[in-house]
């Protein structure tokens, strides 16, 4: 059992994460990770973060910073101009580590408006499952796992961050 301080700053660190990724903030939501930050994507539905299996993202903290970069160029074509895109977050589920780590889920639903050349809306709905910590009088994310239900059919193009 967690305490009501502790999900309220949970959930505030969730919905604060996600509108910044939604603005493309990237530098903004940069800072909210760790040094030791694990992105990942799985392509299969059960796969294990350290298979041996290919996947979609599995991004390091360097491999993200170099992908916030090349997005912060504004010259990154996928995304001129960027997509307009909003998250919703729900069953969000928090378990509290004995070291004071917080292991969270949800389910996530972000609608992407492809305004570059299709004009398509995408619909990406996933589970999310972030390990978040206490550093320097704020929440960091140390892992955000993303496991979209698609995975495993049709993906195009995630050049932005999920």
């Amino acid at each position: 059992m967690i305490s009501v301080e502790d999900r309220l700053q949970v959930e505030a660190f969730l919905y604060k994460e996600a509108r910044l990724a939604d603005e493309s903030r990237y530098s903004e939501w940069e800072a909210l990770v760790d040094d030791d930050m694990h992105y990942w994507i799985p392509l299969q539905e059960f796969q294990e973060p350290d298979s041996d299996q290919v996947s979609i993202l599995n991004d390091n903290r360097t491999r993200l910073a170099t992908r916030i970069r090349q997005l912060n160029t504004g010259v990154r074509h996928a995304q001129l101009p960027p997509s307009r895109m909003r998250r919703l977050i729900s069953n969000i589920e928090i378990e509290k580590a004995e070291n004071g780590e917080f292991f969270v889920g949800s389910n996530v639903v972000l609608y992407e408006f492809r305004r570059q050349a299709t004009k398509e809306l995408e619909v990406w709905p996933a589970r999310v499952e972030h390990k978040l910590r206490w550093k320097d009088g704020g929440l960091k994310m140390f892992s955000k796992h993303i496991f979209l239900l698609n995975s495993e059919g049709s993906v195009r193009g995630l050049s932005f961050i999920i």
